[in-house]
């Protein structure tokens, strides 16, 4: 019998989480999976039941929660051979629609098991993923980007947030996350790019491993899941009156054919500052400069709909009942 995990965050965003993961377990079990269900304790216990579940030859991990609990699990997966199916219900959800999967709504629990049902009709890719080693954390693998500037600074100013707020959904965040903007600064540079040297004064460098950025702009898309480079995307202090239409463009053509702004493909990124500078992975606060991204292809197996956007991957390999292949 094909063995999976399903962990769920309770905070992640509605009440009656277990109910929830139990139906979408019923799900698997009804195509002959054994599913054990765990809820997390708190943080970091999504990595260790990941790698408890790959340890044991589970061929399926389930999230469900949010993008934290995902890059969590994530952590425990890297160079495993249990693939990762994600369960959005957490506010941005950002890695859920990259790969085109249905959204959470307000009072709706039909769009999680929308989710569940595609996945049971899925297959599996290998993805690129990237690691962080910064001057006061730990390093963590990372799926979506890595951020220095504005997005760093909104998420310190954000997080944790209340129960209260998170009831609001990404509009409390965004609500919250205008409360950091008189704050935003500049910052001096110095950036290493697969030996390539840069140096300015910015507002925001982005190291992006997808297309989305937050789930909502279309920064990269061109780019794939599995083709082996970074996104590095570099916006200096006297491009900020253009951060609006930068935003803009995103939902209706492409950023990268503009002169005036900077996007370097990489694999490896070394960043010093000159004073230290707060980085954010995956919308969570992770340490400051200096830092260290590099990028580990394919180390991950993901579980993916059958309707993810064309050219999202390069590769792939059919769902079949050998499915740790």
């Amino acid at each position: 019998m094909k063995q999976a995990t399903l962990l769920y965050n309770p905070m992640a965003g509605r009440s009656k989480m277990m109910g929830i993961a139990n139906l979408a377990a019923d799900g698997w079990r009804v195509d002959g999976w054994s599913v054990t269900i765990h809820p997390t304790e708190g943080a970091g216990h999504a990595t260790t039941l990941a790698r408890e579940a790959a340890e044991a030859g589970h061929q399926l991990l389930l999230a469900m929660g949010g993008d934290g609990t995902l890059g969590e699990a994530a952590n425990g997966l890297i160079g495993s051979k249990t693939a990762l199916g994600v369960l959005p219900t957490g506010t941005a959800n950002s890695f859920a629609v990259e790969l085109g999967l249905p959204l959470p709504r307000r009072f709706n629990d039909n769009s999680l098991l929308k989710a569940n049902n595609a996945l049971r009709n899925g297959r599996i890719h290998k993805m690129d993923v990237g690691y962080l080693e910064s001057r006061t954390e730990e390093g963590i693998h990372f799926l979506l980007w890595v951020g220095i500037g504005i997005d760093s600074m909104v998420v310190e100013h954000v997080e944790p947030r209340s129960k209260w707020l998170r009831r609001f959904g990404r509009s409390g965040y965004i609500a919250k996350g205008l409360l950091a903007l008189p704050h935003i600064t500049p910052f001096e540079a110095e950036i290493e790019i697969d030996g390539r040297f840069y140096n300015g004064r910015y507002m925001q460098i982005l190291i992006s491993n997808c297309r989305r950025y937050s789930g909502s702009f279309n920064l990269s898309p061109r780019a794939a899941l599995d083709d082996g480079k970074f996104q590095i995307w570099l916006f200096t202090k006297e491009q900020l009156p253009h951060l609006a239409e930068y935003l803009w463009r995103t939902r209706t053509s492409d950023l990268v054919d503009l002169e005036n702004l900077t996007m370097i493909n990489g694999r490896s990124i070394t960043i010093h500052t000159a004073a230290p500078t707060l980085c954010q992975a995956d919308g969570d606060q992770h340490g400051t400069t200096p830092l260290r991204c590099h990028l580990k292809p394919q180390a991950l197996r993901i579980l993916v709909p059958p309707s993810i956007p064309e050219g999202l991957f390069t590769v792939y390999k059919k769902l079949s009942a050998d499915f740790a292949d």
